[in-house]
């Protein structure tokens, strides 16, 4: 069966690309939807940036045809702020917008936006209620376990959100007090997959980082499709390669090395093209360690890589890299 969003399909058993900050944007997500993602967010964004038309906020509204279906990702820790962000959200034409319950950071959850809320149900009932109500799209919600390990409390809000309107929950499996550390626990999704009261669709977010565990977490934990986040970082891959071993059982070869400086590079024009030159090739550094992570001696070339200012450089850079490591397999390839 379909998994179903309001008016949006996503197929069977989808595969969805996780809201990172300075993670996923536009460039980032374009190398993700060439390896096959169903459904992916924008970097989260916040209310109070929107409401201020700061220029990083409003930048971050960019999405493009291509990309579709997308979700709009807001935060904020103000009802009314984020009524009108939602609506100013709306105008960007996404196909749904999703609202962070889930970042543990200091500098969000400390100010009472995003996890923070998972210490006030109530506030966040209320606030879930106002953007369900300015919008016409449908509303999704991203969240933890709990504020910490005496306070799983992810049960009452899934019921309690479903109520007032949402129309999928995801649910990272660790408390806002783990922050990314230990092991993910996706038990209370499986739990709240099974709770007869929940009619809406559920995804599971956490530590999915092989075909592996995608697979037997799929039938272990019973959700119906899998968010994932940093694992896709440098590997896009990791989508066709999961989606592929479900229709076929099949484990797929990884990416050649020439394949990873091609998506790297694409990527880096992407950066260039939306960001400028200048921050273009500054933000593109943090990437270079994961597209060739487990090549042999790669150390020197990453130093030249975060090093360089000069475009063509790069370029040359890369097919150096391609040249070099022409016959050579990474080590630790995803299976």
């Amino acid at each position: 069966m379909s998994v179903k969003i309001g008016n949006i399909d996503l197929g069977e058993f989808p595969l969805l690309l996780a809201p990172m900050e300075d993670v996923s944007d536009p460039p980032f997500r374009f190398v993700c939807k060439q390896s096959g993602v169903d459904m992916m967010y924008t970097e989260f964004i916040s209310s109070e940036g929107l409401i201020r038309d700061a220029a990083k906020s409003r930048a971050k509204l960019d999405i493009f045809e291509y990309e579709r279906p997308i979700g709009i990702q807001i935060f904020g820790s103000e009802i009314d702020h984020m009524r009108e962000a939602t609506e100013i959200a709306t105008l960007a034409k996404p196909d749904l917008m999703d609202i962070n319950y889930g970042c543990p950071v200091k500098n969000v959850a400390c100010r009472g936006a995003g996890a923070s809320l998972l210490q006030d149900i109530d506030k966040m009932v209320k606030m879930t209620d106002a953007v369900v109500k300015a919008t016409h799209l449908p509303v999704t919600v991203k969240t933890r376990l709990g504020w910490d390990d005496n306070t799983k409390n992810v049960e009452e809000v899934a019921e309690r959100l479903q109520d007032i309107g949402i129309q999928a929950l995801t649910i990272h499996g660790r408390t806002r007090a783990q922050l990314y550390k230990g092991e993910a626990d996706w038990t209370l999704i499986r739990e709240i997959k099974r709770n007869p009261r929940i009619k809406i669709p559920i995804f599971g977010n956490g530590d999915v980082d092989s075909i592996q565990k995608a697979a037997d977490w799929r039938l272990e934990y019973e959700i119906d499709g899998i968010m994932i986040g940093r694992a896709a970082i440098g590997y896009p891959w990791i989508f066709r390669e999961i989606r592929h071993f479900f229709n076929t059982g099949q484990i797929l070869a990884g990416p050649s090395v020439e394949e990873r400086v091609s998506v790297c590079r694409t990527h880096f024009e992407k950066s260039i093209a939306w960001k400028g030159p200048k921050v273009g090739v500054f933000e593109m550094r943090r990437h270079y360690a994961n597209y060739f992570k487990g090549l042999p001696d790669f150390k020197p070339y990453r130093m030249l890589l975060v090093k360089e200012e000069n475009i063509e450089t790069i370029h040359s850079l890369l097919d150096e890299v391609a040249d070099k490591y022409h016959n050579i397999l990474p080590v630790g390839e995803m299976a």
